[in-house]
């Protein structure tokens, strides 16, 4: 019996109101991927050192960003969810980063008021506690730390607004479009 495949058949929404698919957990320390065209959750890498992902951290379905891949959201949760939990959401801003691989932004996002009410008064980075705005950049910059041959690619270039995270999802929803038309 063949499953429904989370990349090509969960629909993204849009723009403003997204579903993103989670690939790994609040809290985690392993590294899942989920295979777009196959289907399924892998383990990509478990984290070189004592670092845990601070928030959901997965894809939004049907979009196509510049690495290649889904365009990645990171998602600030009340609690964890699970590897394939599909979750309502909407776009508080954007984390520019490159990697090895080139540009690879982040959409910072929030659950919707009816999924998680906590997060209402959240509608950009600047509503967020400064602390909570430093240890996401110090994330994506330590998480490779110990990975030498990726760490002294990364580069990150600050936070970008809610309106940019915007239309880098509608930039990326048209690219799945254009590429599986």
């Amino acid at each position: 019996m063949k499953g429904i495949n989370l990349y090509h058949e969960i629909p993204a929404g849009d723009a403003e109101t997204f579903h993103m698919v989670v690939d790994l957990p609040k809290g985690s320390s392993n590294k899942y991927e989920y295979d777009e065209e196959g289907g399924y959750f892998k383990l990509d890498r478990v984290l070189h050192h004592q670092m845990f992902y601070p928030f959901d951290y997965g894809f939004i379905p049907q979009t196509h960003s510049d690495d290649g891949d889904a365009i990645d959201v990171c998602l600030l949760t009340t609690y964890p969810t699970f590897p394939g939990c599909v979750v309502k959401c909407r776009a508080i801003g954007m984390l520019k980063t490159a990697d090895e691989k080139g540009g690879d932004n982040k959409i910072l996002a929030v659950p919707v008021s009816k999924v998680d009410p906590r997060f209402n008064e959240i509608n950009s980075v600047e509503d967020l506690p400064k602390h909570v705005q430093e240890e996401l950049l110090l994330h994506f910059k330590e998480i490779k730390k110990l990975e030498k041959a990726k760490y002294d690619k990364v580069v990150i270039n600050g936070f970008g607004t809610a309106e940019e995270a915007k239309a880098e999802i509608g930039k990326a929803m048209d690219a799945y479009k254009a590429k599986h038309a």
